[in-house]
């Protein structure tokens, strides 16, 4: 079976990825295409049926995460990025893109090699005798629960951090400059709920933490999970529990 490269370049003349495959005959891969940093890359990979994107980005870090984040706006293509640097912010950006790989410059061709080897392993184990699009998909499916996806992470951190504001996912989605159906399709896919539901969760669950352990008014706690109608709030709380705020608080302090 072939799976099908595309290789990216900033200066698609350079060829440099492509020549990385060539000379060394990494077996069972295939360059099927090979584009500069202006093409249209989510569009290549569903032409081309790619199974697999090496993303050169030595010497313009900035423009090849944006490429990055260009793809993963459409597509859960594995993604190589080769030419990386040293620098903690750059591989934790390549991170929340959920990259199969970062490898630093210089690049080794061995080492491309093991990541091959690798994104291979992973393909085969879901896809078999299926065609590598059908592979890549599934790969998508099944390997995220064993896997934690970094950007559904860095979603929860954030509601962590910011519970007491007003927050949505497409805020989230700027920030992070990804796309919000994506953003939300992930984290339904590893949390088994939306972000919604889950945003919820949250302020209801450190409701009911300071109502039973603070002495803090009730107006104090709707704001500190986000609420600033406290009206809303006292709506919210009884759906969620199938009792007030005053009575949870009286049950909790009677069973103490």
């Amino acid at each position: 079976m072939l799976y099908r490269i595309l290789c990216v370049e900033r200066n698609a003349q350079v060829r440099e990825t492509a020549s990385y495959i060539a000379e060394n005959r990494f077996t069972d891969f295939i360059v099927q295409a090979e584009a500069d940093y202006s093409s249209d890359i989510p569009r290549l990979i569903r032409r081309e049926n790619i199974s697999l994107v090496l993303l050169n980005i030595r010497g313009a870090h900035t423009a090849g995460m944006n490429v990055c984040a260009q793809i993963r706006k459409e597509s859960a293509v594995p993604v190589i990025l080769l030419g990386g640097s040293g620098d903690f912010g750059l591989a934790r950006q390549a991170l929340l893109y959920n990259v199969s790989d970062y490898l630093t410059d210089p690049v080794d061709p061995a080492e491309l090699g093991r990541s091959l080897e690798a994104v291979k392993k992973g393909l085969l184990a879901t896809g078999k005798a299926s065609s590598p699009v059908q592979a890549v998909h599934r790969t998508v499916i099944h390997r995220e629960p064993a896997s934690p996806c970094p950007i559904v992470s860095t979603i929860k951190e954030f509601v962590e951090e910011q519970l007491h504001r007003n927050i949505t996912l497409k805020q989230i989605a700027d920030s992070l400059k990804f796309n919000c159906a994506y953003l939300g399709q992930k984290f339904k896919q590893q949390e088994q709920m939306s972000f919604n539901d889950y945003l919820l969760q949250q302020r209801m669950e450190k409701a009911k933490r300071l109502l039973a352990t603070t002495d803090m008014r009730i107006y104090e706690i709707a704001d500190a999970v986000g609420y600033t109608e406290i009206d809303w709030f006292y709506k919210k709380f009884r759906a969620y529990t199938g009792t007030s705020a005053n009575e949870y608080r009286k049950q909790c302090f009677v069973t103490a």
